[in-house]
């Protein structure tokens, strides 16, 4: 069983939000696993509706024939370790098989990046999960937002702009596609076939 995390903050308010492009590509992988017709067959539902776990929205489903759980914490970005460990302890998910999205001001928008291991990077909800899990020892891919030319907090709680918007349409279909080669290839074929433009 793989767990995708998207990192973001709840509410309408932050919805379009740069600081919540993990959960923009959580959702647009939900919509691929549908559309796809998969299922996962469990003793409690045959289906993959959302429901709330773990102080997550979750949804469990299947993709390649691989048992995924996708989910949304709902505690607010700086404190995503807390649900993140919920998670990983309620499902016994073995770190390599966890994968955190979320938003880098270290890159350019329109690039990612995917990773075995690595910091926190001056990210809150980063720092909140190495916290919690004891360790960087676990896969994450990064999506470029730029960097703030004025307040940090004003520019990733701001929305993109019309042209930046379309650039990172394009890269959530990215995003997407290098999630779908770590569930049913692996980690180094997603680093290697996705890392850059």
């Amino acid at each position: 069983m793989k767990l995708i995390v998207g990192l973001g903050n709840p509410g309408p308010r932050y919805e379009r939000t740069k600081h919540n492009l993990g959960f923009r590509v959580i959702d647009a992988l939900h919509e691929k696993t549908k559309s796809s017709g998969s299922e996962l067959r469990t003793r409690r539902a045959r289906s993959d509706t959302t429901v709330s776990l773990c102080k997550s929205l979750v949804v469990q489903t299947a993709w390649h024939g691989i048992s995924i759980i996708l989910a949304k914490p709902m505690t607010y970005m700086n404190n995503s370790g807390e649900a993140i460990a919920g998670l990983i302890n309620r499902f016994e998910i073995p770190l390599m098989e966890l994968c955190v999205v979320y938003d880098d001001v270290h890159l350019d928008i329109g690039t990612i990046r995917i990773r075995q291991k690595g910091s926190d990077g001056g990210q809150k909800g980063m720092q909140s999960i190495i916290h919690h899990l004891g360790t960087t020892d676990f896969p994450r891919l990064r999506i470029g937002i730029g960097k703030p030319a004025g307040d940090f907090v004003d520019y990733v709680l701001a929305e993109f702009s019309e042209a930046e918007e379309i650039e990172i349409g394009h890269t959530i279909e990215r995003a997407v596609d290098a999630v779908e080669t770590f569930v049913k290839d692996d980690i180094l074929t997603a680093m290697n076939r996705f890392n850059g433009r």
